[in-house]
């Protein structure tokens, strides 16, 4: 993916790009748990883009796939335990 000039903000097509940092505060969660998504697979970090300064940043849309498959994954294992 190309090197994003919009970096944590919109860039030409309107998509809304975060930092990790940016996207713990935006969900309201730790930098670790973003960083958890990119261990487990929910963030993939080859579809990173990188801004000026060389950090990994991804698009809103990401963010929110990531919390979604986070979310169904936390529910499965529940449905699991109790079982």
């Amino acid at each position: 993916m190309p090197h994003r000039e919009a970096a944590h903000g919109r860039d030409a097509a309107g998509a809304i790009w975060f930092t990790i940092a940016e996207a713990a505060a935006f969900t309201h969660r730790s930098v670790q748990t973003i960083y958890s998504w990119e261990r487990r697979g929910h963030l993939d970090r080859t579809a990173a883009a990188t801004d000026e300064n060389g950090r990994r940043i991804y698009s809103q849309a990401q963010i929110a796939a990531a919390e979604r498959r986070a979310r169904h994954n936390a529910v499965a294992t529940r449905r699991v335990a109790v079982a």
